[in-house]
């Protein structure tokens, strides 16, 4: 039976080959899990989880979800995209969405990073200086 390690530097490798030109090809990503099922081999199991691990990490680093406290304009909406694209490579896929209680600015979560740049943070940040 393989070690922890061993699995996690198969799946790994296994990750890496799902990738096109950076962006996660779903084709080659659907082979490679009926590969894995279809082995019927000890350690499947992990590997797919591990597998599985990766490839939510990345499908949460291609997705942005942008709050406001207005609908922002569209204008607007393309430069924050162009902006999100430049920073965090292409692919991005960004979602907008109305929050009243940020009362301004934006907060934009990218995977495991929050840029908040909202009036409510702000005044929370001030808040604990006091």
């Amino acid at each position: 039976m393989k070690t922890s390690k061993q699995i996690k530097r198969e799946a790994k490798r296994l990750f890496r080959f799902c990738l096109v030109n950076g962006l996660l090809d779903e084709a080659r990503t659907r082979q490679v899990v009926q590969g894995i099922i279809d082995a019927k081999r000890r350690g499947g199991l992990a590997l797919l989880s591990h597998f599985q691990r990766l490839v939510k990490l990345d499908s949460a680093r291609h997705r942005a979800q942008v709050e406001s406290a207005i609908p922002l304009p569209e204008d607007l909406r393309l430069s924050v995209q162009t902006g999100l694209a430049r920073t965090h490579g292409p692919g991005i896929n960004a979602s907008f969405v109305q929050n009243p209680e940020l009362i301004g600015g934006m907060r934009i979560k990218v995977g495991s990073d929050v840029y908040d740049g909202s009036v409510r943070a702000r005044l929370a940040e001030l808040e604990k200086k006091f």
